[in-house]
């Protein structure tokens, strides 16, 4: 890390040494043999991480917020019924982006800190027919996870598709496409998939394909359409060349080197490390008597965390001061509520990165005048570290 400072905020993230070497490369054709290879390979591998066999993958250049739009755009026709369940700043936007498309959307939203109960989702069910239903896994500016499973499984009682905003927790947070029968789990290139920013991701079930193939009108976005862009992925996945915008040539060799990383690791062990590390910065941020977002540990997200900033601490002063001690961090998002910051942990993060994270905050709260008991953070990480 000489020379530069450690990058922990939620995305990017610190990428993998072979990542970022495949991304210096010399840029090769997209209908290259090499390249055609590459993608199929992508496209097998993201159905294991995913875990959805049966699901069809989209690898397009884009944001994380392409991938929202291009799930949106692609289900909901002008009419349709959509309920937008939020926990952050995400929901908000999903919530425009499907009103764009002409939804009627209904929002159910909790207290700040908080999650949507699934009696709640029921009870707005059952009032009315619903075409789609979108929640958030782990909203990044809260750092607020909920439980994907029993709302997907509300989803087939009530026969709703659903779309699961991954961007910051696949590859970083449990989740079985298929097992629970989510429509569509969609993320980007930047968080814990542990590629440089640029691609939209996305898994869509047999069920959301059908969907797509029975609309009555176009899709209202060109790019996003999936009719555009299914015919490519199926050439690739068959190594035979297509085209139909040109891809980010270097990114996806660069997914295919993170995508088998993460398959070495094992999908499984991959998210007890993740919960591992969050545990441990959680217990710092506790002993230092920081208070998080998420109102308990429960539905507190393992790739990254939103810590409240003490009373007499301004963002202003206390990011630069851990910046200057070595580490980027990002500040909160949302403008109505009391100061924050946010620390990503998720990828490739391991407990050298976590320490020095923690570390640095300390020296940075040390700095801003902020009582508390010298190194109280870095020993309660380590003991869960070393547990």
């Amino acid at each position: 890390m000489k020379g530069r400072k450690l990058l922990m905020i939620p995305g990017p993230i610190e990428f993998e040494p072979a990542v970022l070497s495949m991304m210096s490369k010399p840029t090769t054709s997209h209908v290259a043999p090499d390249f055609i290879d590459s993608f199929g390979n992508c496209i097998e591998m993201m159905r294991n991480v995913w875990q959805s066999p049966s699901g069809q993958p989209f690898i397009v250049g884009g944001t994380g917020t392409f991938a929202m739009d291009m799930a949106g755009s692609n289900l909901i026709e002008p009419g349709d019924n959509a309920l937008v369940i939020s926990s952050g700043f995400f929901g908000d936007r999903y919530a425009a982006l499907l009103k764009r498309y002409g939804a009627n959307v209904d929002f159910l939203q909790p207290q700040l800190g908080s999650v949507v109960t699934t009696e709640e989702i029921e009870t707005a069910l059952k009032q009315k027919k619903y075409k789609l239903m979108t929640f958030t896994h782990v909203d990044t500016s809260t750092s607020v996870k909920i439980n994907p499973q029993p709302i997907a499984e509300l989803g087939k009682k009530y026969d709703v598709l659903t779309i699961l905003d991954g961007v910051c927790s696949v590859a970083g947070e449990n989740i079985q496409q298929d097992a629970w029968g989510i429509d569509v789990v969609l993320t980007a290139s930047q968080k814990a998939v542990g590629v440089p920013p640029g691609l939209a991701l996305l898994v869509a079930s047999p069920k959301a394909m059908a969907a797509y193939n029975s609309r009555k009108t176009p899709v209202g976005n060109y790019y996003a359409d999936w009719g555009n862009w299914l015919p490519i992925m199926q050439a690739y996945e068959a190594r035979k060349p297509s085209y139909f915008g040109t891809p980010p040539v270097n990114l996806v060799f660069a997914l295919e080197v993170s995508l088998k990383i993460i398959l070495k690791e094992e999908i499984e062990k991959r998210f007890k490390r993740h919960q591992h590390i969050a545990d441990s910065f959680r217990a710092a941020m506790k002993a230092l008597k920081l208070e998080i977002i998420p109102a308990n540990d429960t539905i507190a997200a393992n790739t990254l965390t939103a810590v409240y900033l003490p009373t007499n601490v301004a963002p202003t002063d206390f990011i630069p001061a851990v910046s200057a001690a070595g580490v980027i961090i990002a500040g909160g998002l949302l403008k109505d509520s009391k100061p924050y910051f946010r620390v990503g942990h998720m990828g490739s993060v391991n407990a050298t990165d976590i320490l020095g994270t923690i570390a640095a905050i300390e020296t940075a709260l040390k700095k801003c005048n902020y009582s508390f008991t010298a190194n109280a953070g870095l020993a309660a990480a380590q003991n869960v570290l070393l547990g």
